[in-house]
């Protein structure tokens, strides 16, 4: 039975707002808290608060894993000191949605990619989630550190973009571009494969790789990976400035001469 209630408010720029039982706690990423009701204590915990049974040490080597992973080295801890339920908010730092996971319903475990979590229940754990395969790390568009939270509690991760959960059956695959990879339960295996053709990865906008996702288990998609709002930010951003000048049309030279050279490559193969 868990100690906190919860609604996720709001449209494209969401937030939710959880009500803790008395004496119930729950762990924020440092900066998210949107508003609390009086009376709430709290304090600046190192890591995600959870003991270790190296003492001290341990919990700051911990944090350390943890900060690699995109989160902060420390956390803040939300607790209802007092007799009645008290109210505590979080908001999402991107524009997109907020999910709600009960760790209890998926095996206790949930990998997702770095900076995903937001916030849950006290005793939830952020760990490194270590890919299985070297080339999956490095080519995987994640990175080689992905988020793995533990825990039996409520957790609440962030995407951008609109929000897409696929339950697949046993043996069933997708094929994702890698960026819109949210989360996965721990039943699911992540694969990487390459895109087949050296000119569709170039120019097609899908890029070298997809992630290949096999079931049984859940996974969540968001439509807008940052990485891809931030290119088109700063591909409006350089269009601009050079839209009087040479740097436009010496773009557009490099761009077709790439093709060129692409073309004859295949055609000689």
């Amino acid at each position: 039975m868990s100690d906190i209630s919860y609604q996720i408010l709001g449209s494209d720029m969401q937030y939710v707002e959880v009500t803790l039982a008395p004496h119930a706690a729950i762990i924020g990423e440092q900066g998210a808290m949107m508003y609390m009701d009086n009376h709430i204590d709290v304090d600046t915990v190192l890591g995600d608060g959870s003991a270790s049974r190296f003492g001290m040490m341990g919990r700051f080597v911990n944090a350390l894993k943890r900060s690699s992973t995109g989160e902060a080295l420390f956390s803040s801890r939300y607790r209802n000191q007092t007799a009645n339920p008290l109210r505590v908010s979080f908001a999402a730092p991107t524009v997109g949605k907020i999910i709600a996971i009960n760790l209890s319903e998926i095996g206790g475990e949930l990998i997702c990619q770095k900076g995903a979590f937001l916030a849950a229940e006290e005793g939830t754990k952020v760990q490194l989630a270590f890919q299985k395969r070297l080339r999956v790390g490095f080519l995987g568009g994640e990175g080689f550190i992905m988020q793995r939270i533990v825990g039996k509690g409520i957790v609440f991760i962030n995407a951008t973009g609109a929000l897409s959960m696929q339950q697949l059956a046993p043996a069933q695959t997708l094929q994702v571009d890698s960026g819109c990879l949210v989360a996965l339960s721990s039943a699911v295996t992540y694969d990487i494969h390459y895109a087949g053709k050296l000119k569709t990865a170039l120019f097609g906008g899908e890029g070298l790789f997809y992630a290949s996702l096999t079931g049984p288990g859940t996974v969540w998609l968001q439509s807008l990976p940052m990485q891809r709002l931030g290119a088109e930010l700063m591909a409006a951003a350089v269009a601009g400035r050079n839209r009087r000048g040479l740097g436009g049309k010496l773009y557009l030279v490099i761009v077709i001469i790439i093709a060129v050279l692409t073309f004859l490559g295949e055609m000689g193969g």
